[in-house]
């Protein structure tokens, strides 16, 4: 029964994400900013749908232009954000926009790609960061720079925040959380070492009670900041926020 439950997922999956290709291919040229928000918005809630996730939401997105920073977990993330703030543009590596399907669909959604090979590259983002935020569009980091496993939070890389700074734009940070009936923190999602998007589809579709958690804190000002200083203080905020590493299962 899990086997077939999870093809039976993994069908609905492959077909929702060919529809979405064929609105960004063939809708998106002639919506505007708000109509194409509110499809991503419905997109993003339904994949997570398909593959059997529940979603839960506390806080409130800060109107108008911020930087969200969040702690990365797996490449579903995007979709978990994308669900409750449609708007966001999201700073990916540049590995992303050549993935099948996956890197027409985000590319669609406005998504800033960055070569984190080249240093040079970070300051051309940078820059089109500060553009978009001075024109009031809300841009979205992960300043890990790769997926953890959900419990603990790697370094953060002080770069990208930059941009806020440089503009005085608020910071919010973001808290994600995929859990299950028995875990306060799946293993399920974990997209760490060798696993492939295929290995990790897989178990995710063939879980059960599966859900994430999408917490928005406190936007805070981020006017004269330091970035270092701004990295290390959003760290320690996200981190408060996850739950003891042998918690309860929620």
């Amino acid at each position: 029964m899990t086997a077939l439950r999870a093809a039976w997922r993994l069908a609905r999956v492959l077909v929702h994400g060919l529809h979405g290709l064929a609105i960004v291919l063939a809708r998106f040229p002639s919506l505007d900013a708000r109509a194409r928000q509110q499809r991503i918005r419905w997109w993003s809630a339904k994949l997570l749908h398909v593959m059997g996730l529940a979603q839960h939401t506390s806080g409130t997105p800060r109107p108008g232009a911020k930087l969200l920073v969040a702690n990365h977990v797996s490449w579903l993330d995007i979709a978990a954000i994308h669900a409750v703030i449609p708007e966001a543009r999201f700073v990916s590596k540049s590995d992303v926009r050549h993935w099948p399907l996956v890197g027409r669909l985000v590319a669609g959604a406005g998504t800033l790609f960055i070569e984190r090979e080249k240093k040079r590259d970070a300051l051309r983002v940078v820059h089109q960061m500060a553009e978009a935020l001075k024109a009031g569009d809300t841009v979205a980091v992960f300043p890990e720079g790769t997926t953890g496993d959900g419990r603990t939070l790697l370094p953060f890389h002080a770069n990208l925040l930059q941009a806020a700074v440089a503009t005085a734009t608020p910071v919010q940070p973001v808290v994600l959380r995929f859990f299950d009936a028995t875990h306060a923190v799946s293993p399920v999602v974990e997209f760490l070492g060798d696993t492939t998007m295929v290995q990790s589809l897989w178990r995710i579709v063939a879980a059960r009670g599966l859900a994430v958690e999408v917490r928005l804190l406190s936007a805070e000002g981020t006017a004269h900041a330091d970035r270092r200083a701004l990295a290390e203080h959003l760290r320690e905020t996200i981190g408060k926020a996850l739950p003891p590493q042998d918690g309860a299962a929620a």
